[in-house]
């Protein structure tokens, strides 16, 4: 286990990322937030999600930005070496052909910084994941 020295709180992995207080109330504060390589990418990723998923509320959940409507439809985080896109394992199996030079596991996506984003495959992804939330209702 290892002690963050500013909070005191105890995490699994040495050095996570987490948040010494109070998380962020913004997708902005949060990008704000973030190592300065990181966002960059992180504001290409929300501006992809945001144009096709208008009408999707935006919200700060588990201290991710998240894009919501009626449930958590799509998160984005940064990690040390990736951008991290969470809408969930059915979405990861539906685009798998997709993704298959990235990084998946059960509900994620790792997009690393060394590579150009996928901006318009995250702007599909979050499409059909209101689409798929929309249809479940």
């Amino acid at each position: 286990m290892w002690v963050c020295p500013k909070c005191g709180r105890s995490f699994k992995n040495t050095e996570q990322g987490h948040y010494c207080g109070k998380p962020p109330e913004t997708i902005e504060a949060y990008i704000d937030a973030q190592p300065e390589a990181a966002q960059g990418y992180l504001r290409q990723v929300n501006a992809a999600i945001q144009a096709s998923i208008p009408g999707a509320q935006e919200r700060i959940s588990w201290s991710m930005p998240t894009y919501w409507k009626g449930r958590n439809l799509i998160q984005f985080a940064a990690a040390k070496r990736h951008i991290g896109l969470y809408p969930g394992p059915k979405a990861v199996e539906a685009f798998a052909g997709q993704l298959a030079k990235y990084k998946t596991s059960k509900g994620s996506i790792q997009f690393p910084y060394s590579e150009p984003l996928p901006l318009e495959l995250i702007a599909e992804i979050a499409k059909w994941c209101e689409m798929e939330c929309d249809a479940e209702k």
